[in-house]
């Protein structure tokens, strides 16, 4: 199975914190966060992993392109877009047909749920399963809205909802054709990509973690490191 990795975006919160690194290189628990997914990823079988950087972050490109010498399963892309929409528009066109899973670089979960989650993707006949949290801590979460079955029937800015997204999708070629007609409508950001995948009719199942974090500012790294040090 194909995995892919946003990791475009500026960091910028976490600069103006104080934190001096690129955000997927930012360290959870002695290891950088983007070597981190791309460990699990390749315990989960990868058979490639794209990942889409800004050209922004020397570091962080020079970081990738030292991993690519060893490890020919690393695709990259050097771009810098206008949301993580684009971003996943430009993945889109290297990744090739057949189910996927795609992830923000600072999401934090534990090993075993994902690797359960990406177990339950291989076998599902669904055209996407989406990881979902009822642990809320962000500043503009996604609400997901299910039928008591975990269809998800709606994706919410402003109507509170038991869970909320957790910046990983597992899609199939499907979603394709529906980034394009984002594209070409002249959408941005991911939550509008998903709510569109409902609009089109997409079969949408919700897939609970008990936890998922997001490393937005410096205090939540360590609130990763301690969710991760949690047995």
């Amino acid at each position: 199975m194909k995995f892919a990795i946003l990791a475009a975006g500026e960091g910028s919160r976490l600069a103006q914190e104080g934190v001096e690194l690129p955000k997927p290189l930012v360290k959870i628990g002695g290891e950088a966060m983007i070597d981190r997914l791309i460990r699990i990823f390749e315990e989960c079988g990868a058979e490639s992993i794209h990942i889409i950087t800004n050209n922004l972050t020397p570091l962080t490109q020079q970081h990738l392109r030292r991993l690519q010498e060893t490890n020919p399963k690393i695709g990259l892309i050097v771009k810098t877009t206008p949301s993580s929409m684009h971003s996943f528009y430009e993945l889109r066109q290297v990744m090739g047909d057949g189910k996927f899973c795609l992830t923000t670089v600072d999401t934090i979960f534990r090993e075993e749920e994902f690797k359960r989650y990406i177990d339950a993707w291989k076998h599902s006949d669904e055209d996407g399963l989406m990881a979902v949290t009822d642990y809320i801590d962000d500043e503009k979460p996604l609400y997901i809205a299910t039928d008591e079955e975990l269809t998800i029937t709606g994706f919410l800015d402003t109507e509170p909802q038991r869970y909320i997204s957790g910046g990983i999708y597992a899609l199939d070629e499907k979603s394709f054709a529906v980034i394009d007609k984002c594209i070409a409508e002249g959408q941005s950001r991911m939550r509008n990509f998903q709510r569109q995948l409902v609009k089109e009719g997409l079969k949408l199942k919700a897939y609970p973690f008990s936890k998922i974090l997001d490393v937005d500012h410096a205090s939540d790294i360590e609130k990763a490191e301690a969710f991760l040090s949690q047995r």
